[in-house]
């Protein structure tokens, strides 16, 4: 079985893409793997050496944006969005394409790199479950073509958190502006938007998760029920045995001993996510729930600014 775990980056997709990946029947694409793209490694070892990693420190920025030449806990084998790699033995279409992929995209000839990619590691892992980590698009349209039986796990957190993180990352693209950034030029509605907010950068990042996050209701539509899950961040700081339990079920693979004994090697911070508050201020924070309120309490996030419409 072949699953992806979804999210918009900053959101948590990672911890939930390792903990999955700690079951003992679960093959993955390594940071090895995508580091060395060129020599198309398929992974055998890479759940024994993950196995004995510990678990990935939540301070660590991507390696782009590292504060110090050396870092603790930087050097170790875990499971990775792999973009190098997948731009490298699939198509450049993957990393950062303008919009969303679809069943539009799947001409035979795309389909059959993604199949070989995929088939060809799980074949040299020798395991029945394959999971693979996504941010940005959900990209699911695709996949299901390529995959129609695969499920998606989609990893939600608070869009004030998220666009707080964003803002941080030396990655983010924004601060060039929407005609520069991966998601591709605003609706005339986001632009006009955006400019009355005086084109802040907050207020951009908004527009952003929310049509990422309007890309995902999108996708979730088109994939039957029992093969997409959402599971929100924050109920996995909250209770993380009860939430990782479902999705566990739901991707049929039994807690086991040795799955228990990578679950313990995490911690979880139910206070992780309330940082935003003190980065944003709340006059940047009061701006950006009035961008992103309506995907915020769809998904059970209370608003705390009265000035929100």
């Amino acid at each position: 079985m072949l699953s992806f775990v979804l999210g918009s980056g900053r959101c948590g997709s990672t911890l939930v893409t390792e903990l999955v990946a700690r079951h003992p029947d679960v093959g993955f694409v390594s940071n090895v793997d995508d580091k060395f793209a060129r020599l198309n490694l398929k992974g055998q070892w890479n759940s024994a050496l993950f196995a004995r990693s510990a678990e990935r420190d939540p301070s660590l920025r991507p390696f782009r944006d590292r504060r110090r030449p050396l870092e603790r806990g930087r050097l170790r084998v875990a499971p990775s969005e792999g973009w190098t790699v997948l731009e490298r033995q699939i198509s450049n279409i993957f990393p950062q394409p303008c919009r969303d992929l679809t069943a539009l995209d799947a001409t035979p000839w795309l389909t059959g790199r993604i199949t070989d990619f995929f088939e060809s590691r799980m074949e040299a892992q020798g395991k029945p479950h394959f999971v693979h980590h996504l941010t940005g698009w959900p990209r699911s349209g695709l996949l299901r073509s390529a995959y129609p039986d695969a499920r998606f796990v989609h990893v939600i957190r608070d869009g004030r958190a998220v666009c707080s993180s964003w803002l941080q990352m030396g990655w983010w693209d924004g601060y060039r502006g929407p005609d520069s950034w991966y998601l591709g030029p605003l609706s005339p509605g986001d632009q006009a938007e955006w400019e009355s907010s005086g084109r802040s950068f907050v207020a951009l990042a908004g527009i952003g998760w929310r049509l990422l996050m309007d890309a995902l209701d999108q996708a979730r539509r088109l994939v039957p029920a029992d093969q997409w899950l959402d599971v929100r961040l924050e109920d996995l700081m909250e209770s993380p045995r009860e939430t990782l339990e479902q999705v566990m079920d739901f991707l049929g693979l039994d807690w086991t001993p040795e799955f228990e004994a990578g679950f313990r090697l995490h911690t979880f911070q139910a206070s992780r996510g309330v940082a935003w508050k003190r980065d944003l201020g709340d006059e940047q924070a009061a701006l950006l729930e009035s961008i992103i309120a309506r995907p915020l309490t769809t998904y059970g996030y209370p608003l705390l600014h009265s000035t929100v419409h």
